[in-house]
């Protein structure tokens, strides 16, 4: 099945490219999710009228990201946890952690968007990246303290 994508989908392509898909892929979590509709020629016509305002309010959500990225790379964490003798902790920070210390400091960010591939275990220092836009990611400092 072609469809026209109305979104970036990861693996399958950006805006306004139409890309061919399993129906079922389409029919049930593509188009329900509006992130694609059908290639008809009254989608592909009515998607070319509206394209320049997409890719307008697009440049806007990047640019707010470019900023936001500066806020959050200026942004340092610190954790205290409880931690044996070999400086392994008893537990660990996930991404919920570091998003709730974000919250508290006035950033609104989704765990989704914290890229830690597994919990830190360990005391010391990490540089965590967080996914602000498709092409934009901040780096952040957050530091493991034994408490």
């Amino acid at each position: 099945m072609k469809i026209l994508l109305k979104k970036e989908v990861e693996n399958l392509g950006g805006f306004g490219d139409q890309v061919k898909v399993a129906e079922g892929y389409a029919r049930n979590f593509l188009i329900p999710k509006g992130l694609a509709v059908e290639a008809t020629t009254g989608n592909i016509r009515q998607f070319e009228a509206e394209k320049d305002a997409f890719l307008r309010k697009a440049q806007q959500k990047k640019e707010k990201a470019e900023r936001l990225k500066s806020d959050l790379e200026a942004v340092s964490l610190s954790f205290a946890r409880k931690a044996g003798e070999d400086e392994k902790l008893f537990g660990s920070v996930t991404s919920h952690d570091i998003e709730e210390a974000l919250k508290a400091k006035g950033f609104s960010l989704e765990k989704k968007d914290i890229l830690l591939d597994e919990p830190i275990k360990t005391i010391g220092m990490f540089t965590v990246s967080v996914k602000l836009y498709s092409n934009v990611s901040a780096d952040i400092q957050v530091s493991v303290v034994k408490e």
